[in-house]
Order: structure tokens, then C-alpha cells, then sequence
């Protein structure tokens, strides 16, 4: 799927969510440019999160879609009979039409109350920070957790996201990104970044 502004993004993803009886929220890069109100890059491709004890409502969701999932770098079909548990997260979905629309869809953790990294269940998030309102009327995944995502072997487009995106988020969410990703890699280079930010008191 080729979209190329926040109000397309917007437009597209709230028609084909309409009725999801589950919280869902967009991620990835255009989550970023949601939260940010502008786009800063070209995407090439939508990401939805989802929960996933809400992965059955997908399939009915999307009829008539091929729905395939990643399992050790293969993508297999994913039939609506087969429950996906860990480590397995990643879910494509292309439209009948021709050329097919293309989504990629992640099943995210969640416990009652909090937002779950996949990668380490100590890290959480409650869910009124982990999804917010953009002003284009969906929801999108933090900049916070889309970053922690992204820090994990950051690409060039990984970078211009971080670069971009900090100095728009509060003061709280860049320490929990900070705290976050130094869990995990103390030594990484975006930690300075986080801290130099702070030090100039953006709010």
C-alpha cells in the first residue's frame, strides 16, 4: 500500500479498521509522521499493531484478504484455525485487488494494564501512554515504543526517524526510551542522543 500523507494514512486505515472491536493503533514510520503531523520521509509500507489476543478478530476484518505470517524468515498462509503465540508476531495481508493492497499487521503483548515489549516482558508501558489520539483521528503506537522497536539494528531510515522524531516527544517519554533501550544495550549510541536532548529542557 502506497500512501504518501497523513491525512491518506488516516483516511485508508480508519476505513478498513472501522468496526474493529479491539484496540488497534498504527506503528512503524507512519506512526512517527502521525504523531508529528507532517510526513518526513517516504514509506514503503503500512503497519497496524494489534493485540494478540485480539488475532482472531483479523481474519473477518479483512474478507476476501491472503493472509500469510513470517515463521523462521518463510511466510506461510495463516488459516483461521491456527492460533499464533510467541515468538511468531508479523502478519501480512494483501487485498484482492489488482495490484493487491499490502499491510503488515503485529501482534503486540499486552497484561490487564500495561503495554508489553515483546522482546523483554520487564519492559511496559500503561495503555494510556502506549496508544495515543493523533489529531488525524486514529490512533498510533508512541513514538517511544516505535523507537525502542527501531533501535533494536537501526537502518539509515531508523535514523532520520530518531533524529526527527525526539525532540517532538516529552520529557517522560524520551527517559522511558532512554531507560528502555539501555536495558537492553547500555552502550547504544542513541542514548547519548536522548541525553543530550534532556539537557537542553525540551519539554
Amino acid at each position: 500500500m502506497r500512501l504518501t500523507s497523513p491525512e491518506e494514512v488516516a483516511s485508508r486505515l480508519g476505513s478498513l479498521m472501522e468496526g474493529f472491536e479491539a484496540p488497534w493503533c498504527v506503528a512503524g514510520g507512519w506512526a512517527l509522521d502521525l504523531f508529528l503531523g507532517r510526513a518526513t520521509r517516504d514509506h514503503g509500507d503500512v503497519e497496524l499493531a494489534v493485540f494478540r489476543q485480539d488475532q482472531s478478530l483479523i481474519h473477518s476484518q479483512f474478507p476476501g484478504w491472503t493472509l500469510t505470517v513470517s515463521i523462521n524468515g518463510r511466510r506461510e498462509p495463516w488459516k483461521p484455525t491456527n492460533r499464533l503465540e510467541l515468538p511468531v508476531h508479523e502478519i501480512h495481508a494483501y487485498s484482492p485487488d489488482e495490484p493487491p493492497e499490502g499491510i503488515e499487521l503485529l501482534l503486540n503483548e499486552r497484561d490487564p494494564e500495561n503495554w508489553v515489549f515483546r522482546r523483554d516482558p520487564g519492559i511496559t508501558s500503561p495503555f494510556e501512554l502506549a496508544i495515543l489520539e493523533s489529531e488525524f483521528g486514529v490512533p498510533v503506537l508512541s513514538p517511544e515504543i516505535v523507537l525502542l522497536f527501531k533501535a533494536k539494528a537501526p537502518r539509515a531510515k531508523d535514523e532520520q526517524d530518531v533524529r526527527v522524531a525526539h525532540p517532538a516527544m516529552s520529557e517522560s517519554s524520551r527517559r522511558w526510551l532512554h531507560s528502555a533501550i539501555q536495558t537492553g544495550n547500555p552502550d547504544h549510541p542513541w542514548l547519548a542522543l536522548l541525553e543530550a536532548s534532556d539537557s537542553t529542557g525540551r519539554a
